[in-house]
């Protein structure tokens, strides 16, 4: 008899009929997650669970899981999961890094440029007639936006994606500066990148690119006092997770011209509500949490999640494992 996985939202077909080798495969397959009770109800019934971000997987879920011994995260983050009850428990939590990174740090760049050109306020100046009514093609003032080259970019987390965008920035001829809680001196080499603790960075970068994890630490770390630190003439972009910035904090810089706009990817509430203070700016643009919305990325990270599935099955360690401590409290398979 097969073990039995929840897959909590629809995945890619031939994933699917991989990952149905091995196990008794039931996919959710509505647009929205499933509640709660109803992720709690499906958690008790199997012995794999595949979650999104959007799926908060609690102690109190965990505990009255008694078959599951593994949960495969379709995400590089796994804040919404308590990984230190799972290794408790010897439930085993893997992710998907390494195949988002292209996608997210091109996401990035994309909004950093519709920041920095005025992309999103143009097109809609043109789409809603605005140029038409001025009655005239070409003005020196017109949408005026800032150049990259010989900026300084600042990256927040120089991990993976971190690094792909400072690589990136390097291209458009900038300086790269960044604060990460470990120095990377083989990367500051690779890159050119100098280090600087988080308030420098912030009072030096013309652009500000968040990649670290949520994590207690990280939460609100972008707040009023350090949106204070930053130029008046800066940008501001999050692909990370949204509560890494204090959405108060940022309505109230950007409502008094602290920093000149932001480009935002997550946010402390998804999905952002369509009357939030934040979508009235016309220096904010705003995308609904596509940092890893390629083809490409998508189906890697499914085929990751497959991956570690089927690692599991049989008996081997999953290779994006998040808890190596559990590989002590209980060896992989259903054995």
């Amino acid at each position: 008899m097969k073990p039995r996985v929840f897959v909590t939202r629809e995945l890619f077909p031939d994933v699917i009929e991989k990952l149905g080798r091995y196990y008794d495969v039931e996919v959710w397959d509505r647009y929205q997650p499933p509640p709660y009770d109803v992720l709690l109800e499906k958690a008790r019934e199997v012995d794999a669970l595949v979650s999104l971000l959007s799926d908060r997987i609690d102690c109190n879920l965990l505990k009255q899981a008694k078959r599951l011994r593994i949960v495969a995260q379709y995400a590089v983050g796994y804040d919404n999961i308590d990984v230190e009850c799972a290794t408790n428990l010897g439930i085993y939590v893997t992710n998907t890094p390494g195949v988002l990174t292209e996608a997210t740090a091109e996401l990035t760049w994309a909004l950093i440029l519709a920041v920095a050109r005025r992309i999103v306020e143009s097109d809609v100046f043109v789409r809603w007639g605005e140029w038409w009514r001025t009655r005239t093609g070409w003005h020196p003032h017109m949408m005026l936006g800032a150049e990259l080259k010989g900026k300084t970019l600042g990256v927040v987390g120089l991990g993976r994606i971190g690094s792909r965008v400072a690589e990136i920035g390097k291209a458009f001829g900038m300086k790269i500066i960044y604060y990460d809680v470990k120095r990377n001196v083989d990367l500051e080499k690779a890159l050119g990148a100098e280090y600087r603790d988080l308030d420098t960075l912030l009072q030096e970068a013309d652009v500000v690119s968040i990649h670290v994890p949520l994590t207690k630490e990280t939460h609100h770390m972008i707040n009023e006092e350090r949106l204070k630190k930053m130029k008046k003439t800066a940008i501001l972009v999050n692909t990370a997770r949204g509560a890494i910035i204090d959405t108060n904090a940022l309505v109230k810089a950007l409502t008094e011209g602290w920093i000149a706009g932001a480009g935002l990817d997550v946010f402390e509430q998804e999905p952002l509500p369509p009357n939030h203070p934040l979508t009235s700016f016309k220096n904010v643009v705003l995308v609904p949490h596509i940092g890893s919305a390629t083809y490409e990325a998508r189906h890697a990270m499914a085929e990751l999640v497959a991956e570690n599935l089927i690692a599991f099955y049989e008996g081997r360690e999953p290779p994006t494992l998040v808890n190596r401590e559990v590989l002590r409290v209980r060896p992989p398979g259903f054995k």
